[in-house]
């Protein structure tokens, strides 16, 4: 009891004493409050780290690439044309893989291509993309336009390929003496999104006469997806069954086109145009097209479907 009388005693002297100097505020409070901004601040950086670790890669890319030209900008305004030369070398920070600086002059000239440095001094500005798009000028009125800087979007084959894949380029513009320059780096989207066209996906033809494409697989491509699910597509003949078989996993089947019969457990269920069915786990099903047309489904399994999972029966 004398102890909480004395804290009382304490505590009521301290106010006496803040109000006779009309100090309302003490070192210890501005400490405490310059705490908490550290404290503050500390909670700001944790949530952007947080959000960099969760960037997606395609971001991270993005990012990075508009790094790699704004430094190297920097290197021109730094050198001027002495900075050149660096782009040009190969397995350096500038030039590796199929990550490079070009450098145009705003008339469409290549200054710098480390690709193919015979192709400098050659007029780019009528330079199309595989489909036609004007590239040149594309890249040239992004450079020059108001933000002075941008990306351009466009379809050109990778090296040693003669598809054409996605690429992203961001543009930046910039001076040397008199001279204007666009300085520009890019990379091909689908090195970090995963995009197939339907006819380029494989055939898996062990379900008989049916055609089967894996769309999408985490267990049978190189790039990680970070799914735990898949999506086959399967296409059935008129009178053709797919074998009866066995998923240690369930199955969910949705109809595009066509008409036919899923059994599960000897259990008819019929199977049209918008039709979705989930098959449970460990359940015996067995498909077949009782139409006249390609009976057309989707297949989705999660887990992502794998031969351990799958049991084929006589």
């Amino acid at each position: 009891m004398n102890h909480f009388k004395n804290v009382l005693c304490v505590l009521f002297i301290t106010v006496l004493l803040l109000a006779v100097s009309g100090c309302v505020q003490s070192e210890k409070t501005v400490v405490i409050e310059q705490k908490g901004v550290i404290e503050q601040k500390g909670v700001i950086e944790q949530k952007e780290q947080t959000i960099e670790e969760n960037q997606t890669d395609l971001l991270a890319q993005k990012e990075y690439t508009m790094s790699q030209v704004n430094a190297a900008i920097d290197l021109i305004e730094e050198k001027g044309e002495l900075a050149f030369p660096d782009f040009r070398e190969k397995d350096s920070q500038w030039y590796h893989n199929d990550s490079y600086i070009t450098v145009w002059k705003t008339e469409g000239i290549r200054i710098v291509f480390p690709p193919k440095t015979s192709g400098e001094g050659e007029n780019v500005s009528d330079l199309k993309d595989y489909n036609g798009k004007p590239l040149g000028r594309m890249l040239i009125d992004t450079a020059l336009s108001e933000e002075g800087e941008g990306w351009v979007n466009y379809d050109w084959p990778k090296p040693g390929e003669t598809e054409p894949s996605k690429k992203c380029t961001f543009v930046k513009r910039t001076s040397i003496d008199n001279q204007t320059y666009l300085v520009h780096s890019g990379f091909y989207v689908d090195d970090y999104i995963y995009n197939k066209n339907f006819e380029d996906i494989e055939d898996i033809n062990y379900f008989g006469d049916a055609t089967v494409r894996n769309l999408i697989n985490p267990n049978r491509v190189e790039m990680d997806l970070d799914l735990d699910y898949s999506i086959a597509h399967f296409l059935v003949k008129p009178g053709d069954p797919l074998a009866s078989l066995i998923m240690k996993n369930p199955e969910t089947y949705y109809v595009l086109e066509g008409e036919g019969m899923l059994y599960i457990e000897d259990v008819p269920f019929e199977l049209k145009k918008g039709k979705l069915v989930l098959v449970p786990a460990n359940a015996k099903q067995y498909i077949e097209n009782t139409g006249d047309v390609d009976l057309e489904f989707l297949a989705i399994n999660q887990p992502a479907w794998e031969s351990a999972n799958e049991v084929i029966l006589e």
